[in-house]
C-alpha cells in the first residue's frame, strides 16, 4: 500500500523561514527567557536544540540555568523579574521541574502574554472555550502539519492516546475546533484496542516505545506519533512504524516529524506572544 510521510522536518524549515523573515523585518529584537532548573540529560538536550533554533531565526535567548536545589521563592523572583522587564517577550520554564518546587505555581507565575508554552490557567482555559489563546507548541504543530497535507479533519473519527495538559488533552481540543469527532484514550482506557481501531486520524502521545502495533490501527488511518523513545541506542516513537505505516494513509516519521514541528511552533508562539504585547502597549 501508498502512505505518505507527514514529513515535519521539511514542513518545519518552511515555518522557519518565514520566522526569520519575520524577524529580520521587525525594528525590535525579540528576547525569550529560558529558564531550566538542574541537569535533567533530556532536558539539556531539548534546551540546546531550542537555543539553536532561535538562533537560527534571529531571536535572542537569556539563559538561566539554575541550581538543582534553587528555592522555590528564588525562581518566582526570577520570573517576577522577567514578567516586568520589556525588553523579554516570552518566557519558558522547561519541564520536568525538580520535585521540591510546585509546578502548576510556577508555570502560573509566568506573564500569559509571555507563555511560550501556552501552560499558565489564562491560555489553557481561552483554549477550552475556542478564544485567541497561545497554544502548546506539540499541539499545534501537528495541526500545522495535518494542514500542510490537506489532511482532512473536519467530521473524522480523531483519537488522542494520552491526556497530558501539553500535548493530549491541548491536541484534543485542537481537533474538535477543526471539527473532528475526538476520543481521549489513556491508561485506564478498557479495551483501547477497540479504540484506537476506530479511529480515522490516531494522535499517539503515551510515552511508551512501539505502543502501538498494526493490529491497533484502522485501514487507511492518519496517523501522528507524538513519542520519543531510545530503545538499544535507537530514537523510536510510541508506534511501531515498519508494520503500522503499510496499513496507513498518512504517518509521522520518528524522528524528523513531530519533533521539529514543535520547536517551530514554539518559535512562531514567541512571535505571536511579542506582537501581543505590542498591541496591548498601543492600546494602553
Amino acid at each position: 500500500m501508498i502512505f505518505i510521510i507527514l514529513d515535519g522536518k521539511k514542513t518545519a524549515e518552511t515555518l522557519m523561514n518565514k520566522i526569520a523573515n519575520d524577524v529580520a523585518a521587525l525594528s525590535d529584537t525579540i528576547t525569550l527567557a529560558l529558564i531550566m532548573v538542574g541537569k535533567n540529560p533530556a532536558s539539556q538536550v531539548y534546551v540546546r536544540n531550542k537555543i539553536k533554533a532561535c538562533n537560527e531565526v534571529g531571536i535572542q535567548v537569556k539563559e538561566f540555568f539554575l541550581d538543582e536545589k534553587l528555592p522555590q521563592k528564588e525562581l518566582m523572583k526570577i520570573i517576577a523579574d522577567c514578567n516586568s522587564d520589556s525588553s523579554i517577550h516570552g518566557i519558558l520554564v522547561q519541564l520536568p521541574l525538580p520535585n521540591h518546587l510546585d509546578e502548576d505555581a510556577i508555570i502560573n507565575a509566568i506573564d500569559p502574554l509571555k507563555d511560550v508554552d501556552g501552560l499558565t490557567i489564562i491560555n489553557q482555559g481561552k483554549l477550552m472555550n475556542g478564544l485567541d489563546a497561545i497554544v502548546p507548541a506539540t499541539p499545534k504543530g501537528i495541526i500545522t502539519l495535518l494542514q500542510k497535507y490537506f489532511v482532512d479533519i473536519a467530521g473524522k473519527n480523531a483519537v488522542v492516546v494520552g491526556r497530558s495538559k501539553l500535548v493530549g488533552k491541548p491536541v484534543a481540543l485542537l481537533l474538535l475546533q477543526k471539527n473532528a469527532t475526538v476520543t481521549i484514550a489513556h491508561s485506564k482506557t478498557a479495551n483501547l484496542r477497540d479504540v484506537t481501531k476506530r479511529a480515522d486520524i490516531l494522535v499517539v502521545a503515551v510515552g511508551k516505545p512501539l505502543f502501538i502495533s498494526a493490529d491497533m490501527v484502522k485501514k487507511d488511518a492518519v496517523v501522528v506519533d507524538v513519542g520519543i523513545n531510545k530503545v538499544e541506542g535507537k530514537i523510536v516513537g510510541d508506534v511501531d512504524y515498519v508494520e503500522v505505516k503499510e496499513i496507513t494513509s498518512y504517518i509521522t516519521p520518528v524522528p524528523k516529524g513531530v519533533g521539529p514541528m514543535t520547536i517551530a511552533s514554539l518559535l512562531e508562539n514567541i512571535l505571536i506572544c511579542y506582537k501581543k504585547q505590542l498591541a496591548t502597549q498601543e492600546t494602553a
